[in-house]
């Protein structure tokens, strides 16, 4: 029996278990209701911080994967999805707002990932940059304008430092912390998050497709207790830009 046909060591899942296109949320209590939006939704598995549903969208088999908080348990779970074949991967998670003129709930569609974390440097050196797949971006652009939903196209900020970002004043190193963050915002940095920039150089590595979209739900700590934001929005961006990618495969 080849590795590929075994039962995976951390998401429990083997070939025929999952489809080629997988959404991935961090928090596994979300998966659920991300496979509400499927047709067809069903349990496949459980296992740490990898909850697996699996339904289809236009007939086609899509899975709902947790990759649980930050980079290193989101590259486990994307190396095993590859390995029981999928391909296609849509972040679909909550970040931090980087820029004055975003609001709360507002919805960002990631084209790349600034690597401010420790896990891809195992992977590639860190002058290698972690791109979205332009196919996926358009598809979740096109989703969402054509929802009606208001987005932002842009960097995220991928890092393993949760505190760091929002209580940055408490850290040994904070000076340095908010000399960088000050950086990415000049740099036109839209949202920072923990899991973007391994997905992005994984699926690079292994020829895979990956986008991300994105809840904004604040950057600061008072903002993150006094408010939550619907997650549904970017649910329905990321359920029909897997719609829009099923038919373009099926056109080739």
């Amino acid at each position: 029996m080849s590795d590929t046909d075994q039962l995976q060591y951390h998401v429990k899942v083997k070939p025929g278990d999952v489809g080629r296109y997988v959404l991935l949320p961090g928090d596994p209590g979300r998966v659920e209701k991300i496979a509400a939006f499927l047709d067809e939704p069903h349990f496949v598995s459980e296992n740490r911080e990898h909850t697996v549903w699996t339904g289809k969208l236009l007939g086609e088999l899509v899975s709902v994967v947790s990759t649980g908080m930050g980079c290193p348990s989101t590259a486990i779970a994307v190396e095993e999805l590859i390995k029981v074949g999928a391909d296609t991967f849509i972040r679909v998670g909550t970040a931090g707002a980087m820029q004055p003129f975003m609001e709360m709930g507002d919805v960002a569609v990631v084209t790349g990932a600034i690597r401010d974390e420790g896990t891809t440097r195992q992977y590639l050196p860190i002058e290698y940059p972690a791109l979205a797949d332009i196919t996926v971006v358009n598809a979740l652009a096109a989703a969402a304008e054509s929802l009606g939903i208001h987005y932002h196209l842009g960097v995220s900020h991928t890092k393993d430092n949760f505190y760091g970002e929002i209580e940055p004043d408490r850290m040994p190193i904070a000076e340095t912390i908010k000399l960088r963050w000050k950086a990415w915002v000049a740099g036109g940095a839209i949202s920072s998050e923990m899991e973007a920039s391994a997905l992005f150089i994984l699926s690079s590595i292994y020829r895979k497709r990956a986008g991300a979209v994105l809840t904004v739900i604040g950057s600061d700590t008072e903002t993150l207790k006094a408010k939550k934001a619907s997650p549904d929005a970017m649910i329905q961006v990321a359920v029909e830009a897997v719609k829009r990618l099923i038919q373009l495969d099926r056109s080739r």
